[in-house]
């Protein structure tokens, strides 16, 4: 299987299926907040 980066996309999409199964909370232990943070770093929005 071929490694792909995680987008912004993707991540936006996990964290909004997470936070609709549980009423709108997504912890920050999360899957969700880890692909939240691998997108931001492959993006390199949080580079100076």
């Amino acid at each position: 299987m071929a490694k792909t980066s995680m987008t912004k996309s993707a991540a936006a999409r996990i964290q909004s299926a997470t936070a609709k199964s549980n009423g709108g909370v997504v912890s920050s232990k999360s899957f969700a907040a880890r692909a939240q943070s691998a997108a931001a770093k492959n993006s390199g929005s949080n580079k100076k």
